[in-house]
């Protein structure tokens, strides 16, 4: 069946793709092959180095509390920063001239300086101005600076949004007597949100990421940091290296997961939610409506 984006490629293209796939997975082997002979050569796949990931004692000394660090993070710059993205993105959609420029200039401001900046900054405001400990003052750091630049990127991201949908939305909200604020929590941000929710979502994967930042450079003590204690104790690099990317990726695959369902559950509970309906979508609507109201008007 063909899709309103591309035609149902013919015999000549299936054949193409096929070859292409399969070269790919060829070249993809070879890689792997080649990675698995260069570590082997460097000593690097000996059982010595990847044996303490079997024991109890490196993960609950480093790995966990490392994870632990990181979720606690996360977690906190996240319940911060997408209320105060929404704030910030609707504040850019005001009527009142100094409301949107007041807005548009904190969110310009603090997405234009690097992450990583923002935390440096924060580290030294608590430890020059606050009665902040310094056993606390990493995760303070990291978090304000997770905060501000996220904030201000999710507040374009809800600006975005709302504005993608058709102003008839409006319009009618308006119509039958709704305020701004009425219509912008009632009508027009439940909508946005389902077409907001993968861009939010890798927005939010990039915080969990971005918290190796803080371990890196003001010794917060998140998964990436413990790794390289680790990596110090048992001499191996390469097998921390690994370990950690694998619970980075099953972490993310796990957000990201959530999120989908949470988006597919959403689409099904609203049919008007200014998303884009495929073809097959729309044809079981159709079939619905022929089926329903408008079958059992042709039957009377």
């Amino acid at each position: 069946m063909s899709s309103v984006l591309y035609d149902t490629p013919g015999p000549r293209a299936k054949r193409r793709n096929v070859l292409v796939s399969v070269v790919f997975f060829v070249l993809l082997a070879a890689l792997v092959w080649w990675i698995w002979r260069t570590l082997d050569d460097k000593q690097q796949l000996h059982w010595a180095l990847w044996q303490p990931f079997t024991t109890s004692q490196a993960w609950t000394t480093y790995l966990l509390p490392g994870l632990a660090n990181t979720l606690k993070a996360a977690a906190l710059a996240m319940v911060i920063a997408l209320p105060l993205g929404a704030v910030f993105g609707i504040a850019r959609l005001s009527d009142h001239r100094w409301v949107r420029i007041v807005a548009g200039v904190v969110v310009e401001f603090f997405r234009a300086i690097p992450v990583l900046l923002l935390m440096l900054f924060a580290n030294e405001f608590y430890s020059r101005y606050t009665q902040v400990t310094s056993d606390e003052r990493p995760l303070y750091a990291v978090v304000t600076g997770l905060v501000l630049y996220n904030a201000s990127v999710l507040a374009e991201v809800v600006r975005a949004g709302i504005l993608a949908l058709p102003k008839g939305q409006s319009e009618a909200a308006y119509a039958i007597g709704l305020r701004k604020g009425q219509t912008m929590t009632s009508i027009l941000l439940p909508q946005a949100v389902t077409t907001m929710l993968p861009t939010i979502v890798s927005q939010l994967v990039v915080i969990v990421k971005d918290t190796a930042l803080g371990g890196v450079m003001i010794g917060f003590t998140e998964l990436l940091n413990q790794r390289g204690t680790l990596a110090a104790n048992y001499a191996n690099v390469i097998a921390s290296f690994v370990v950690v990317a694998v619970i980075y990726i099953v972490l993310n695959f796990l957000l990201t997961s959530f999120a989908s369902w949470l988006e597919r559950r959403l689409r099904r509970s609203k049919r008007s939610t200014g998303a884009i309906l495929g073809v097959e979508e729309v044809e079981k609507l159709n079939a619905a409506e022929v089926g329903g109201a408008y079958g059992t008007g042709a039957a009377a």
